[in-house]
């Protein structure tokens, strides 16, 4: 089955973007902080689109039963595609009762790692480390179903006498050699003491990714509009 690849846009990008062939990923609902329910909700999507939960303001007293119902609502006014739990905060009683309630309701739910492994739905997977082949990074979850997040990540790590130190980077230096298992670009220098590999990937880099994913069984990629537009 053809993986679903969805860009996860802001309000503003939904309503300014240019057409695009990728489906759409609202980017994203919240816990109300002044409510019992949910903030930033959608107005209008396309059909098909996914919608986006996350817990960028934890949950605090929320009604499950109003929650699960305004969006319910929302995804069957929208004719959406189904629904992320894209929740970050670990280890959250109320974060994980909420997810699984929400897990019942009649359309596909996936729900991130922190919360998933004891659920039947779908999980949702961070991205792909830089040093990690794809099929050893989804064999713990050969099991289930996967959603993955998809990332042009960056990456320097150093290695000495004394070990190795792991920095994430955001300007993206060039790249000559290519990794086709790791699906990266990257580049080696050496300095007195020691050894530098910077590690990227490229967008054609994530493209081969998902082709390989896509032939693992892997359902979904969920990416960012403004990093991958």
């Amino acid at each position: 089955m053809e993986i679903a690849r969805y860009l996860a846009m802001t309000a503003d990008e939904f309503a300014t973007a240019p057409p695009i062939p990728e489906r759409k990923a609202w980017m994203a609902c919240h816990f109300s902080p002044y409510s019992t329910t949910l903030s930033n909700l959608p107005e209008a999507m396309p059909a098909n689109s996914l919608l986006i939960l996350d817990d960028s303001t934890p949950p605090s007293g929320q009604d499950l039963k109003a929650v699960a119902a305004i969006l319910e609502t929302i995804l069957k006014k929208h004719k959406c595609s189904g629904l992320l739990l894209d929740f970050q905060r670990p280890d959250c009683p109320m974060t994980q009762e909420m997810a699984q309630a929400l897990i019942t309701l009649p359309f596909p739910v996936c729900v991130s790692e922190f919360y998933a492994k004891s659920l039947d739905c779908p999980i949702f997977l961070p991205p792909l480390p830089l040093t990690i082949p794809l099929t050893d990074y989804i064999t713990p979850w050969k099991d289930r179903k996967i959603w993955l997040d998809t990332a042009l990540s960056c990456e320097k790590i150093t290695v000495t006498e004394k070990g190795s130190t792991f920095t994430p980077l955001t300007t993206i230096p060039d790249h000559s050699l290519a990794d086709k298992e790791l699906h990266c670009h990257y580049r080696i220098q050496q300095t007195n003491d020691s050894f530098v590999f910077t590690l990227h990937r490229t967008k054609q880099d994530l493209s081969d990714l998902l082709a390989e994913a896509e032939a693992f069984g892997v359902e979904a990629a969920v990416g960012l509009y403004q990093e991958l537009k």
